[in-house]
């Protein structure tokens, strides 16, 4: 591969910064009911006609349910020291509670094993958007038993592997599942209003916090942490209802989640329709119970968002404007490529007391990737994102803003949600027909920076 230059060093970022790969379980496992897993509402969901773009589905996905070992070894041979993935709650638990499947749990000690063996530390997530379809039967997200069965989930995975696993990430990205699952039906399981959105994110609010509780109690010397989508809001103009938009959304998009974690409850100052969370769905006992001292905030960016008021829209009054019309440089998914970004975010977040570490859990691009003749993907594309993104979090690490990470999304192309198998991530190709496995050069470039040996 021809060299590409490295604008910064590994070691810039200091002996102790985290280097990790992620992927997770639905969008790698495949297996769909192997060895007795429970559906999700993720199999359910990808099943319905129109709701794939590419009217694909994951019951094979990578196939990382039988190759795993050979991933594995791709993230150390790149140059990782960390790995993080998700646990299949349905897998485990293949009707969500009650009993539990033997092959599922004995799988992921597999998993945590060949890690452990090639000197990767595992860092295990235990939601990322997969609900057991049986739980969804009875309100999913939208009902308060869901905390309940998450609790049992979590303290099944902190007896079985906590004396191996010490980094647990509770949740993925809890705004997009909500939302994208339960207030615009684009995501599994598909539904759509407040009434299912507004009890959704009070109960993983709750579940949040409750399974970290779990982890302190049950994993000695537990790191926990929680994963956050997260983007820089700026307004489109000066005028004072485009800022009070951008407040809005970024109440939304940025603090949802984060600030009630952090014992200041939902932000209905700028938000106030969260205000019927409290009078619709909450007990008076969870106002002591949503937040907890996590060891560290997972941020998740990929974008910026530029917004402006709608008077049209309804409800948030909100909406974007597309990057694709700002002229902008452009991600294959149209996401806007923008590094300070995500500096701004890690400020932001920074700026919170309760705050003590941020690692960058997800970071990562999609284009079209196509492989050359003699089998070469070259993606300079992805190349110079890094780079961008990096640079920003050199910037905040060398500010004493405390990034302590970085995780590139994703090891290998996998099924994107909605996009199917249409936007690829990966550092390293796969052919979905063949499930051949091809590094691309940003995974060479990953090498090259990590200095991995030969």
């Amino acid at each position: 591969m021809q060299k590409t230059a490295v604008p910064f060093t590994r070691k810039d970022f200091g002996e102790d910064f985290l280097w990790g790969v992620t992927i997770s379980a639905f969008q790698n496992e495949g297996a769909f009911n192997t060895d007795g897993k429970g559906l999700s509402i993720w199999d359910t969901f990808s099943g319905r006609k129109g709701k794939i773009k590419d009217k694909s589905h994951a019951q094979i996905a990578t196939d990382f349910y039988n190759r795993y070992t050979q991933d594995i070894l791709l993230a150390k041979l790149l140059g990782f020291s960390v790995f993080r993935f998700s646990i299949s709650w349905s897998r485990i638990l293949p009707k969500g509670t009650g009993a539990i499947n033997p092959a599922g749990i004995d799988y992921y000690h597999r998993v945590i094993d060949a890690c452990l063996e090639l000197g990767l530390e595992p860092y295990i997530t235990l939601y990322h958007w997969d609900l057991p379809q049986a739980l969804e039967h009875k309100g999913g997200w939208s009902h308060r038993g869901v905390v309940f069965a998450f609790e049992e989930f979590v303290r099944i995975c902190a007896r079985e592997y906590g004396n191996k696993v010490k980094n647990w990430i509770v949740l993925n990205e809890p705004f997009g599942f909500t939302a994208l699952g339960y207030m615009l039906g684009v995501h599994a399981p598909g539904k759509f209003g407040l009434s299912w959105f507004l009890p959704a994110v009070h109960h993983a609010v709750l579940a949040q916090a409750e399974a970290g509780r779990v982890l302190r109690d049950e994993v000695a010397g537990a790191n926990i942490g929680t994963a956050l989508s997260c983007s820089q809001i700026i307004p489109y103009s000066n005028s004072e209802a485009d800022l009070q938009a951008a407040r809005r959304a970024d109440a939304l998009f940025n603090r949802l989640f984060l600030e009630p974690a952090l014992g200041m409850g939902y932000p209905v100052d700028d938000f106030p329709l969260l205000k019927k969370i409290g009078r619709r769905y909450a007990l008076w006992r969870d106002w002591d119970r949503l937040a907890f001292d996590f060891d560290f905030i997972g941020v998740q960016n990929y974008f910026p968002l530029v917004v402006k008021y709608n008077s049209f829209m309804p409800i948030v009054k909100i909406s974007e404007v597309k990057a694709k019309s700002r002229n902008v440089p452009l991600t294959g998914l149209g996401w806007e490529i923008n590094g300070n970004g995500l500096y701004e975010v890690l400020k932001q977040f920074a700026a919170y007391k309760g705050i003590k570490k941020l690692i960058v859990t997800e970071g990562g691009a999609a284009f079209p990737d196509i492989p050359a003749e003699d089998g070469r993907v070259e993606d300079i594309a992805r190349i110079q994102y890094f780079q961008e993104y990096l640079a920003a979090v050199l910037k905040a690490r060398q500010e004493g803003i405390p990034v302590d990470g970085y995780f590139a999304w994703t090891l290998t192309d996998n099924f994107e949600w909605a996009e199917g198998y249409r936007a690829r991530f990966g550092l390293v190709h796969v052919n979905f027909d063949t499930q051949q496995r091809t590094i691309k050069d940003s995974g060479y470039w990953f090498r090259e920076l990590l200095n991995a040996e030969s």
